[in-house]
This record gives structure tokens, sequence and C-alpha cells, in this order.
């Protein structure tokens, strides 16, 4: 069956990367009838920050976990489940101090395992979750950062973790300017409108699914 993960990480309820996540969603629903979405809302989950009891317990043999260390990584082995269910995953992403929100990082360092989403062997680290994954990021940013601005740390840095554990199939699609007033705010978001249609029209099955 054809999976859809939908993760947004704005702390607002109809925030520019929520909307547009929300039209793939119903865009993808519709071109997919049977198929299943799942929907992570990391602000309203209240993602917690690792701690040294999460530490031990990522890296005790699952064999020998605890009942508690069981417990302690419950959520992140659902989290990891969701990213391995879906063939299209799509992460609104909004700019929070030139770098990603909060909760988005919790994410991440929550699917971030040693041994389950990725290895260090002789020729260094190897992401575990198939590549056969196709990944759009919706960024959405008040101003406006060229490819490599040394002020953008947010694309780069999803750019890496996302490879890092396997995923490579990645998209941007930039909603930027959203502080430049509300012309060129909208300007923006039909560009990034355009820019996920024709998304949809070069890649594989998955994101043609959003057209």
């Amino acid at each position: 069956m054809n999976t859809l993960l939908i993760v947004n990480s704005s702390p607002r309820s109809n925030s520019v990367s929520r909307r547009l996540t929300r039209q793939v969603a119903e865009a993808w629903k519709s071109k997919n009838p049977v198929g299943h979405v799942i929907e992570r809302d990391l602000t309203g989950d209240n993602l917690p920050f690792l701690t040294e009891a999460w530490i031990q317990a990522s890296a005790t043999p699952a064999e020998q976990r605890t009942p508690q260390q069981r417990q302690t990584l419950a959520l992140s082995d659902k989290l990891i489940e969701e990213l391995l269910a879906a063939d299209l995953i799509v992460v609104g992403a909004p700019m929070h101090n030139f770098s990603i929100s909060a909760p988005l990082k919790a994410w991440i360092d929550l699917i971030t395992r040693a041994g389950v989403t990725f290895s260090y062997g002789a020729k260094g680290p190897k992401g575990l979750i198939s590549g056969d994954k196709e990944v759009l990021v919706i960024v959405s940013r008040g101003g406006t950062y060229t490819e490599g601005s040394p002020a953008d740390f947010q694309v780069p840095y999803l750019r890496h973790m996302l490879a890092f554990i396997g995923l490579t199939e990645v998209t941007i699609i930039d909603v930027d300017k959203q502080a430049f007033g509300a012309e060129a705010a909208q300007q923006s978001i039909d560009e990034a409108l355009k820019q996920l249609s024709m998304t949809a029209e070069s890649r594989s099955k998955h994101v043609a699914a959003v057209a």
C-alpha cells in the first residue's frame, strides 16, 4: 500500500509550511484513495529531548534491554517505524533563528539511532533506511537565502541528516520572503506551488502522486 508521511514542525496552527503540507496531503489522497496517510505533528506531541537514560538504552543490545529501557525507546521506535513505512515523506520546516525548529531537531535526534537508521564501518557512516523513498522538505523563511548562504543553517543541516540515515532523494521547496510583505510572501507561495507541480512531473511515482 502506498504510504504518505506528513511531518509538521511549526508552532503556528496555520503557518505557511502547514498550509502547503496540508495541500500536498489532500492532493496525494485524491490520487491515492486507498493509500495510507500518517500525520505526525511534532509540536502537538511535545517530543522529549535526549536524556542519559535514552542514550544508555539505545546503546544497550535490544535483547538485553530492561522493560524500562524499552519504554524509554518506545517513541523513537514508533517514529522510525513511520519512516520505514512511508514511500513519500513530506516535512514542513520553518526556519527558526537561521536553523530548524526545536521540535524538528528533537525528531531528528529520536530517529537517528546507531544500528537502526545508521551504522559505522570501515568506509565510514552508512544510512540504513532504504533509498527508495522520496522526501519533500517545505522550508518557510522570513528572508531569502541563496544556495550556500553562510546564514542558512537549515537546508544544509536537513540535507546532511536525511542523507546520513539513508534518505538521499530529497527535494527542497523554498517558501521564502514571508517577512517581505503580503505581496512578496504570496508570490513566493505561488512559486512554491509551481515548484511542487514541476517536481511531481519530473520525479518518481511517489512524488508524481502530489500533482
